[in-house]
């Protein structure tokens, strides 16, 4: 993905925002879920994951979030899909690298990169993560 303006990186967050499309209930059975709650925002949610065999099948998340959560959230899903548990780890750790101003494989993120100037808005580093932890700490529990 090409370096992101910052208008670029404001339109996907507003679109995930105002357009998530893993924003639901899970459809069916066979999904562990996490509860992740913010103290200093809005940001009560659930996120759910299919973990099936060596595979995350399925990814989708419930509650109410700022919109910097919910696209984050909704980008992550869209990225964790259909891969096995090490590829989903490791995107979820080159984005919390991206996060914290480290070295990381931009190759994996796709959209997730709209976040890369996160680290300098503190207090957003809970809201753009948020979703990601529960997502790690699923898979790495299965």
């Amino acid at each position: 993905m090409p370096t992101l303006s910052n208008d670029m990186m404001r339109a996907i967050i507003m679109d995930h925002s105002t357009n998530p499309s893993f924003k639901h209930e899970p459809v069916g059975d066979g999904y562990d879920k996490v509860h992740m709650h913010s103290d200093n925002c809005i940001d009560d949610i659930d996120v759910f994951l299919k973990i099936e065999g060596d595979k995350v099948v399925d990814a989708c998340f419930t509650g109410r979030a700022c919109a910097i959560s919910t696209s984050s959230t909704d980008i992550m899903c869209s990225l964790i899909i259909d891969k096995s548990k090490e590829e989903a780890l490791h995107i979820i750790d080159q984005y919390n690298k991206m996060i914290h101003e480290e070295d990381y494989d931009e190759e994996v993120l796709d959209e997730a990169l709209a976040f890369q100037n996160t680290s300098k808005q503190a207090a957003r580093i809970r809201c753009a993560t948020i979703g990601w932890t529960a997502a790690q700490e699923m898979i790495k529990k299965d």
